[in-house]
């Protein structure tokens, strides 16, 4: 498979995602609907979640691996949020251990918090700095598919739709747990 249909692949996963985590926190927060959101997701974020971290990761190493592209100083950073994720939620969904969602928030904001700052790199790179490596920049967009999906910005998507299958996923106040 070439450097081409996998990034297409994930920039169409990334689409997907981010309508469908547009839609589910609108609905999330409307009156009456919030409720049956809530309650479809019940003992399922932290699978979904999971599913959503493993693509990640999966295409992490792939583009990395695959194709041969070397990653950014805050593409690191991101990995090191993300990887962990996958055993974290993975372990989490089949213990149905609900603690496992505060770990997991805690790594995927750390995570997002570190891409959105490599987003305002890729946008503005006059700030960029020092602290990234020369020969690999982190304001230096190795993919651009469609003329907007870059690597940070599926990383967006991925940190966001963990956070939200996360959050969706709570357990309503006198409800027994699943």
């Amino acid at each position: 498979m070439s450097t081409d249909d996998v990034t297409t692949i994930l920039a169409v996963l990334a689409t997907v995602g981010a309508v469908a985590g547009v839609a589910g926190a609108v609905a999330a927060i409307l009156p009456g609907v919030g409720p049956r959101v809530r309650a479809a997701l019940a003992g399922q974020g932290l699978a979904l979640a999971w599913l959503v971290a493993t693509v990640a990761t999966a295409g992490s190493l792939w583009l990395s691996e695959g194709a041969d592209l070397t990653p950014c100083r805050l593409c690191w950073f991101q990995r090191i949020a993300m990887y962990p994720l996958v055993v974290v939620l993975g372990i989490g969904a089949l213990r149905r251990d609900a603690g496992a969602r505060l770990t997991a928030a805690v790594l995927a904001g750390l995570g997002l918090a570190v891409n959105l700052w490599h987003l305002a790199v890729e946008l503005w790179p006059t700030i960029e700095g020092s602290s990234c490596d020369a020969t690999s920049p982190c304001s230096f967009r190795w993919i651009e598919v469609w003329g907007f999906w870059t690597i940070p910005r599926m990383a967006t998507v991925a940190f966001a739709l963990v956070l939200l299958a996360l959050a969706l996923d709570r357990t309503p106040k006198g409800a027994p747990a699943p």
